[in-house]
């Protein structure tokens, strides 16, 4: 196997942008990449996610025509691995020998997403239900990933906390990697992410594999601070997930400077330019509205700026508005 995982674990905490439906799109990774990373002088995240495919969709003719530039990446976001949901073990094995050609380095199982329309296909979140379907569902995916290493991505306990019971059935399948969000599907995010437990979290991992890469998920509000609360608690290694909104330099932690307005509009407009590029015939225009939310706020005249954006309908508007206001500046 090309574990990419273990290489990249030594003597370091790794950091992660998580896979964030209809946000973790290519283009979005490639501005943090551009505002992140800085080769082999440091900068981060570590690894990407894309956002999370359905298995069953991808299986499909028409269905992958839909859903394969969900799959889309550059070099620049390396190592990247491709988040899958799914409940049907043939559907996940063909789908993970599909991505295995194309060039990713690692391939993750989606057994956290709260999302009803996921639930009720019996994947995402209503896998920590079926254990046993989890881990035919792991089975079925290692096979047909072939030399990738295959995570998977879950949650403290479905209506209460459960990582006790849940958590070792599926290290039985012998995964690379496991990101645990730090909260329980009833949860949601409407409520702070138990860090105070995560020591015991890791312990119990521990207990079961010690060479797994274990990710802690959850309200990590800047780098220096998330490794060190994942270093205290046993994991190696953090990820991103809203904490990413509007600051593609979240993950530079050599930057010591402020970011200025017009860096971070010309970032914004750098990311709707590379969107229309990239994704105009998948996705509509208005998938970038949320964006805007994100990158214009904290700063005289952001809410007016806000709305102004908010009623575009391409790149050309967008690029009047943020060129006018920042003559005005």
């Amino acid at each position: 196997m090309n574990d990419f995982w273990q290489k990249i674990k030594k003597n370091k905490i790794i950091t992660c942008l998580a896979p964030m439906a209809d946000v973790s799109d290519a283009p979005f990774r490639q501005i943090i990449a551009k505002y992140s990373r800085h080769g082999k002088t440091g900068g981060g995240p570590d690894v990407f996610w894309t956002e999370f495919v359905s298995a069953d969709g991808l299986c499909s003719e028409i269905g992958k025509k839909k859903l394969i530039h969900i799959l889309k990446f550059s070099k620049k976001e390396k190592p990247i691995v491709a988040q899958i949901f799914g409940s049907n073990p043939a559907n996940i094995e063909k789908a993970c020998k599909l991505i295995a050609k194309m060039g990713f380095d690692g391939i993750d199982i989606n057994m956290g997403c709260p999302d009803r329309k996921v639930e009720k296909q019996g994947a995402g979140s209503a896998l920590m239900k079926n254990p046993e379907l989890a881990r035919e569902v792991i089975r079925a995916a290692k096979v047909g990933a072939g030399k990738l290493p295959v995570s998977v991505k879950t949650r403290l306990g479905y209506n209460k906390f459960e990582y006790e019971s849940w958590l070792p059935e599926i290290l039985k399948e012998n995964i690379s990697a496991l990101t645990v969000h730090l909260r329980t599907r009833k949860e949601m995010s409407k409520v702070s992410a138990h860090w105070e437990i995560a020591k015991d979290v890791a312990k119990v991992v521990r207990n079961c594999d010690k060479k797994v890469v274990l990710i802690a998920n959850g309200d990590i509000q800047n780098i220096e601070e998330g490794k060190k609360k994942a270093k205290d608690a046993g994991f190696d290694g953090i990820m991103i997930g809203r904490g990413i909104f509007g600051n593609p330099w979240f993950f530079d932690t050599k930057r010591k400077t402020p970011v200025s307005i017009q860096e971070k509009l010309k970032a914004l407009l750098e990311h709707v330019k590379l969107f229309n590029k990239t994704l105009n015939k998948e996705k509509h225009f208005d998938v970038m509205k949320k964006h805007f939310k994100a990158y214009v706020n904290g700063f005289d005249g952001a809410k007016e700026l806000r709305i102004k954006l908010m009623q575009t309908q391409n790149v050309s508007d967008v690029e009047k508005i943020i060129h006018s206001y920042i003559l005005h500046l």
